[in-house]
């Protein structure tokens, strides 16, 4: 249950600090008087994206902090799953508004994201309002409500698993069939592409090596020139490099006895001269080596010309991608040549996810059929003492084609009088009606899915008098079980029914205009039910009607 909410500087609250209870609760001020400012907040906490615009003027910040007791619920799960630290007893959840646009949200004072916050107040609060009665025109809310009543939780996701499944094989199959019926028109093309790319023997690194015997040959002459006169500046017989050394090497050793010197220079000079000779045998034999062949030439550069031929054909700039080309037209003809048996083993194993999705359909529409049965007993109870006595109210349950949330399409079914034939409920029900199927749906619910928290926000729309009432007794009922119930209302006859009452007043200051909430004492509560009877002239008859109201609760 939500026990403590704080707000500062959210809109027109400077500050809220606030103990809320458990049991029935109710909340009341006038129109415009912050009571939607203080839902806002609430939003937020659950998740709701924000808007800097919130803040209040002239506040660098805004914060919203909510302390929750969830020693009653089994939440552990959550907390360990997503490894934030966990205590029932004060469980916090804060967001954070920055004048920057800039939104923080916390839980237990761990930084979270907005999804996981979303996640977690999804599960503390349920904060039900006017447009949410507009859910009765939807097809998902009311399945939805069939599915809490059915606990077919894992029976659902395992349905879900396998449509999904389904479709993916289906989307596979599909794409498979384009994809062969394009091949096939292309065939001839694709396969004449392929045996060009065979044909040409292509072998991987060919074109560095040819470039390079290319580059070579052309240029003989100038090699065979320069490698003769390197020749000749290390070999000739008078004048060459090396036999200028082995005189050298002559000269040194007539005197390295006498001169020691000498000697080691001769040894240096002894290994260059090793070295400069073995330099000019390799300069010789690559002279012998060069010889240019047109022909040669001629080959080379036929081959390199194929090539580029075909890299500029496919659109690539190596042998290695052409290569890759070919390999894919080979893959691709043998998917044609192995079409037929593509397409049989994924059409036999669509057909066997389609029976076992089917299967589990059906496994799903029998619990739901048998939960439909459970909320139309359920709802005609707590229907009839809502001033309903000869209501029918029918879950119609009937087939259509297999989506991810099954085989079934439901539809609640009303009327409020014998005469009347049942007809889907957003088409009959008046706008009254509507706000107690919609209470009593709420009813059931919580106590299928156990919320700590549900917020009723004027659901009292269209309603008066006893029915007013007899709503706050079902709201009041709901709090006696365990549930933390706060109503939002103008009436009197629902204010007079909660064990707490709060008052949201609007001031102005000369700072501006402020909200703000607090908790009435029994003359308080007396003076504002009394106003909520009579308007702002609070008459003596006002006063006893109050005091009367407020004695039936008791």
């Amino acid at each position: 249950m939500l026990k403590h909410l704080y707000i500062k500087n959210f809109t027109l609250i400077d500050e809220l600090d606030i103990e809320l209870q458990q049991g029935f609760s109710v909340i009341t001020g006038e129109t415009g008087a912050g009571k939607s400012i203080i839902l806002g907040a609430i939003a937020l906490l659950l998740g709701q994206r924000a808007d800097s615009k919130t803040i209040k003027q002239g506040a660098d910040k805004c914060v919203i902090e909510a302390h929750f007791d969830l020693t009653r619920y089994d939440m552990d799960a959550f907390f360990t799953e997503n490894d934030i630290e966990n205590d029932p007893e004060d469980c916090i959840i804060r967001r954070e508004l920055l004048a920057s646009g800039k939104s923080r949200a916390f839980i237990n004072d761990t930084p979270v994201q907005l999804n996981m916050l979303k996640e977690l107040g999804e599960r503390l609060v349920d904060v039900h309002s006017q447009h949410q009665n507009l859910l009765l025109n939807k097809q998902d809310f009311q399945l939805g409500v069939v599915d809490i009543f059915s606990g077919d939780d894992q029976q659902l996701a395992q349905y879900q698993q396998t449509f999904r499944q389904y479709q993916q094989v289906r989307q596979e199959l599909e794409e498979q069939k384009e994809s062969i019926e394009r091949n096939r028109q292309n065939e001839d093309f694709l396969r004449f592409q392929c045996e060009e790319l065979t044909q040409a023997h292509l072998v991987e690194g060919e074109q560095e090596e040819l470039e390079q015997r290319s580059d070579t040959m052309s240029h003989s002459e100038d090699i065979k020139s320069a490698l003769y006169e390197a020749d000749r500046a290390l070999s000739a017989e008078q004048t060459g490099a090396v036999q200028s050394l082995r005189s050298t090497l002559y000269e040194l050793r007539k005197i390295g006895e006498v001169y020691l010197a000498a000697a080691e220079l001769e040894q240096r000079i002894d290994s260059c001269y090793i070295e400069l000779k073995d330099v000019a045998q390799e300069v010789s034999s690559h002279l012998e080596r060069i010889d240019f062949d047109p022909s040669e030439l001629d080959a080379v550069t036929n081959r390199l010309d194929k090539i580029y031929d075909l890299e500029k054909k496919y659109h690539v700039e190596t042998v290695e991608e052409l290569m890759a080309k070919r390999d894919e037209l080979t893959t691709q003809l043998d998917h044609i040549e192995n079409s037929d048996e593509a397409l049989s083993a994924l059409q036999q194993q669509l057909q066997q996810l389609q029976r076992q999705a089917e299967q589990e359909a059906e496994t799903l529409t029998k619990l739901r059929m048998k939960a439909a049965k459970t909320i139309e007993a359920e709802m005609q109870t707590k229907l009839v003492p809502l001033g309903m006595p000869n209501v029918r109210f029918s879950v119609d349950v009937t087939r259509q084609p297999l989506s991810l949330s099954g085989q079934d399409r439901i539809a609640f079914m009303f009327s409020a009088n014998t005469s009347t034939p049942l007809q889907p409920i957003s088409q009959v029900a008046s706008g009254g009606e509507i706000a107690r199927v919609m209470l009593s749906l709420k009813a059931m619910i919580s106590g299928a899915v156990k919320l700590p928290t549900i917020i009723f926000d004027e659901i009292d729309t269209g309603v008066s008098g006893k029915m007013a009432e007899k709503m706050a007794e079902m709201m009041q009922e709901m709090g006696a079980r365990g549930r933390q119930v706060i109503s939002i209302t103008h009436l009197p006859q629902i204010a007079a029914l909660g064990s707490i009452h709060y008052k949201v007043e609007k001031q102005e200051t000369p700072q501006g205009t402020v909200s703000s909430m607090k908790q009435l004492d029994e003359t308080e509560r007396v003076h504002e039910i009394a106003q909520m009877l009579s308007g702002s002239d609070v008459s003596e008859a006002a006063i006893a009607n109050a005091k009367q109201l407020l004695k039936v609760k008791k």
